[in-house]
């Protein structure tokens, strides 16, 4: 199977990291392209020409991008631990919060992430209550998939490792336990599942990945 599927992403990437996941839970065996984004690989660009992106699964010869797509593409094709529920309606649910995780909370905290300022501060505000919302989606549950690891889980997995990351670069308090105690018992159960924990990135590279980035976006956005 390895020689038949190629999963194209960097080793830092949320949305690569998905796949990685995906595929062990399912266990199912690939190859990994690491790609450098600031020298993309020829194979990248011919896979993905519209948006260029990782992560990009490539299965018998035939590239599928973006990794929301990527993730219900792996559930049809191998049905053993089905990550989507199987109920129309619950599967529809899943979808609208992953669109919502997407749309909506990454976004909020990236602008928190970017900020400055006072701009940083009011950007808090938004990133809290779509934490709120997604706090009542774990009622009575441990994951967001219900007793075991699904699909909902594995597109918030970056919450898992990435928020103490960003308060860490930014010195800015982004999430409160006490206030979110479902979504802290998730995310440490999530982080401490052995499918997941073993491909989680290497944080000390990710606070200088990070501290880099922010550093960039702090000196384009500063007044001139």
């Amino acid at each position: 199977m390895a020689e038949e599927l190629k999963l194209h992403r960097t080793w830092s990437s949320p949305f690569g990291l998905r796949i990685v996941w995906a595929l062990h839970i399912k266990g199912i065996e690939y190859d990994t392209i690491f790609e450098d984004l600031s020298q993309k690989s020829p194979e990248l660009l011919q896979y993905n020409p519209i948006h260029k992106k990782i992560p990009v699964l490539v299965h018998k010869g035939k590239p599928i991008c973006e990794s929301l797509v990527i993730l219900e593409y792996i559930d049809e094709t191998w049905k053993e631990a089905p990550l989507l529920p199987q109920d129309p309606y619950e599967k529809a649910m899943a979808r609208f919060w992953a669109k919502f995780g997407e749309e909506k909370l990454l976004p909020s905290i990236w602008s928190v992430f970017t900020g400055q300022g006072e701009e940083k501060k009011e950007a808090l505000g938004p990133a809290v209550q779509n934490l709120e919302l997604l706090e009542e989606q774990l009622k009575e549950k441990d994951y967001f998939g219900g007793e075991r690891i699904g699909y909902l889980d594995l597109v918030f997995g970056w919450l898992g490792y990435l928020i103490d990351v960003f308060e860490e670069v930014i010195d800015l308090k982004l999430f409160d336990a006490g206030k979110f105690p479902l979504l802290s018992a998730w995310m440490k159960n999530f982080y401490d599942a052995p499918v997941i924990k073993q491909h989680w990135p290497p944080r000390d590279k990710l606070v200088t990945k990070f501290q880099v980035l922010h550093e960039k976006y702090q000196t384009a956005n500063a007044p001139k």
